[in-house]
């Protein structure tokens, strides 16, 4: 089984920055895809970041050149710089990992753009 765990979300103004981290424990097959997706109360979660098996990211349109995935060099980690917020940025943000075993989120961590 792998846990995730997430940290940073908050309360943000508009155009400021903040920055998630998520930690994956447990047993992990290599070469895992790992990133964050986020989600408005009505709507389907959606993809913001990625990091593939190969470390190229991947961005939704609404954040590219806003937002940066960083994944550590072991694999279980990965960290997203918001940069230039926006209110639509709001919504409870979730990591992500997927491999050939399973496909693991974690609890949640809210981010708010408001002033």
């Amino acid at each position: 089984q792998v846990h995730l765990v997430e940290s940073g979300g908050g309360l943000v103004q508009p155009g400021g920055s903040l920055r998630l981290s998520c930690a994956a424990s447990g047993t992990i097959a290599d070469y895992p895809y790992m990133g964050w997706y986020r989600q408005t109360p009505g709507k389907q979660r959606e993809m913001v970041a990625i990091a593939t098996s190969g470390n190229t990211a991947h961005y939704a349109d609404s954040v590219r050149g806003r937002f940066t995935l960083y994944r550590g060099n072991a694999q279980n980690s990965v960290d997203l710089q918001m940069n230039n917020m926006k209110p639509e940025d709001t919504a409870v943000y979730y990591c992500n990992l997927s491999d050939r075993m399973g496909n693991y989120w974690g609890q949640g961590t809210q981010v708010t753009v408001s002033s």
